[in-house]
């Protein structure tokens, strides 16, 4: 399978390298960043999950990519698209999702990547629909998926990988369909 590689005017979204996984450790394990997931990722949890999207890439061709920014050549997190395997009452789906280094924040990186993994989805993969969702305290990432256009589906559910009452359980539903 053509491992896909997405650019945009400041960042390249590209398939993983052994390198990346030091960084995508430091950015799982900083609680600010991963303050609305259910808890840091040790560095085995983190290069798992690392392997488990390069692993995906290689099958597909897309996925969940590393981002780099060109200018710098750093890698600054992850955006891209997996397909949603969870009990969750609207899968099957292709859910677009992000996570950067807190570092790279506030300069409209992921909604810049986000819009051209859209742009992918639609002309290439010829999807009708993206997903997203996030809990619904997660203010940060419902803005973003409000300036990618995404319109919230009023559709809040339960999120059955977390117990009963836990503050990340509800989650807001948002979705973007092909023009």
């Amino acid at each position: 399978m053509k491992t896909i590689q997405l650019k945009t005017e400041r960042l390249i979204l590209r398939q993983w390298k052994k390198e990346d996984f030091n960084a995508f450790e430091t950015l799982n394990s900083d609680h600010v960043v991963m303050e609305y997931f259910p808890s840091v990722l040790s560095t085995a949890e983190s290069n798992t999950l690392a392997q488990k999207y390069q692993d995906s890439i290689e099958r597909k061709g897309w996925g969940l990519w590393a981002v780099e920014e060109k200018s710098s050549g750093a890698f600054i997190g992850c955006l891209g698209l997996d397909t949603t395997s969870s009990d969750l009452p609207f899968t099957p789906c292709v859910e677009i999702g992000w996570r950067l280094l807190k570092e790279y924040w506030r300069k409209g990186y992921a909604t810049e990547a986000g819009n051209e993994v859209l742009k992918f989805a639609f002309e290439e993969l010829k999807l009708d629909e993206v997903i997203s969702f996030t809990a619904t305290i997660n203010h940060r990432s419902e803005s973003v998926m409000k300036r990618l256009g995404m319109k919230n589906k009023d559709a809040n559910f339960e999120h059955s990988a977390l117990p009963e009452g836990h503050r990340l359980r509800e989650h807001v539903l948002y979705g973007i369909r092909r023009k």
